[in-house]
């Protein structure tokens, strides 16, 4: 399909780093072709009056497990390793492939709904939530959770191998799988290990929570003598692509360890705040030129998968935190939740920016609203006023998946009566 965006506003987030005034967006199949003047000789069939709108990125939540928006304020005002082992993990031991469609569904609405188009998930049933990514029209990174579990183990790397052979590069290449061990703290180090020769058989990435609370990094000093992240180097895992979620309680060794290798960390504000897992020195990261990434974590820790509130979150907290009120910059948020996502989750030749070659991965917010008048800096805007319900058009590989807030791919009204009842059987259960 031939589709214009005629007279937008475009944050284009690639190298300039500057806004496009009053220009055009040209979507041939799935792919951006061109970007500016009126071009009459680009065949069009269906064209978006761009006016008082902005175009930018789709976001990118680089770290999440959907399936729990199921748990959303379930077990809230607890510390993690309580809110983990006495709450989340006993009621996740009862969860059936349903629940988790159902659940990933719900999640799917939301995250279209306040404006991302990809998306990097932990979880169990994993197939799940590749069906219900493939309805929706947007764009992911399937990984299976792998806790190891004596007797279960292998079994679970069998499953991560039917999962990538089952999804990888499927839904016209929108989804991606790569393997996940959990942790550290819940993986050895020969599993990791084999999480490793999985992944580079496969050819693919690692997924892993890494330093996100400061007991776990005292408890990884007395047992290896060494950091978390620094345990992984050691291993090898960081010699493949590595997406790094949290990583909270870092050091300059650790963080050296980030530049050197290809581990891209997952900042997820609103998660560590309200589990009072710290604050992770995100503005020392970017100063290093590591590309720190953004993500929501799972909707029952959060208790949203709105990334613009995550955006907020990035520039307000390090602000904050280093007495520093330049920390972390409007557009150095922007670019964690855009650039720097899709470097993270690998996709960066296809998505991240809007410009000419990329896939067509990008969403309109409607700027005629009373909170974003005056119209000064849209970039400020877009960082520290804008709304989950300012997003009014999703489009993911050329395809309108929202207009006017009316998502196009899924039904939102029976979703929410089946994520209702699920849920309610889950506890019961």
């Amino acid at each position: 399909m031939g589709l214009l965006i005629k007279n937008v506003r475009v944050v284009p987030m690639d190298y300039r780093n500057e806004v496009m005034e009053n220009t055009n967006i040209y979507i041939q199949g799935n792919e951006i072709v061109h970007i500016g003047d009126i071009r009459e000789e680009l065949e069009v069939q269906r064209v978006i009056d761009g006016k008082n709108k902005v175009a930018m990125p789709g976001l990118v939540n680089s770290h999440t497990h959907i399936g729990m928006s199921l748990l959303r304020n379930f077990a809230d005002d607890l510390p993690l390793h309580k809110w983990l082992t006495e709450k989340i993990w006993p009621t996740e031991a009862n969860l059936q492939s349903d629940d988790v469609y159902w659940g990933s569904l719900l999640s799917l609405v939301e995250m279209i709904q306040s404006g991302t188009t990809a998306f990097c998930d932990m979880y169990f049933f994993m197939d799940q939530v590749g069906k219900g990514l493939e309805e929706s029209g947007i764009r992911g990174v399937l990984t299976r959770g792998l806790i190891e579990e004596p007797g279960k183990s292998q079994d679970k790397l069998r499953e991560t191998r039917e999962l990538y052979n089952n999804w990888h590069g499927k839904a016209n290449g929108r989804i991606k799988v790569m393997v996940a061990p959990h942790a550290p703290y819940t993986c050895s180090p020969d599993f990791l290990l084999e999480t490793y020769n999985l992944a580079k058989e496969l050819n693919t990435g690692i997924h892993i929570h890494l330093s996100e609370t400061k007991k776990e990094v005292e408890d990884s000093f007395k047992l290896y003598g060494k950091s978390p992240i620094r345990h992984v180097y050691d291993l090898g895992l960081l010699d493949l692509h590595t997406i790094g979620a949290h990583c909270v309680h870092v050091d300059e060794e650790d963080m050296d360890i980030m530049k050197e290798k290809s581990l891209y960390p997952v900042n997820n504000p609103g998660s560590n705040l309200k589990l009072a897992s710290g604050f992770a020195p995100v503005d020392q990261m970017l100063k290093k030129g590591i590309p720190v990434a953004l993500g929501t974590d799972g909707s029952s820790s959060n208790n949203n998968l709105n990334m613009f509130e995550e955006i907020n979150l990035a520039a307000l907290v390090n602000k904050a935190v280093n007495l520093d009120a330049v920390s972390v910059p409007a557009i150095s948020a922007l670019e964690m939740a855009t650039v720097n996502g899709a470097k993270a989750l690998d996709w960066y030749e296809d998505i991240g920016s809007i410009e000419v070659g990329k896939k067509a991965d990008l969403i309109l917010i409607d700027l005629d609203k009373p909170h974003f008048y005056p119209h000064h800096n849209v970039i400020s805007s877009l960082a520290y006023t804008v709304q989950a319900s300012d997003v009014d058009t999703v489009i993911v590989d050329g395809n309108i998946i929202m207009e006017k807030r009316e998502i196009k791919t899924l039904d939102v009204e029976k979703i929410k009566y089946m994520a209702e009842r699920h849920a309610k059987n889950l506890i019961n259960r």
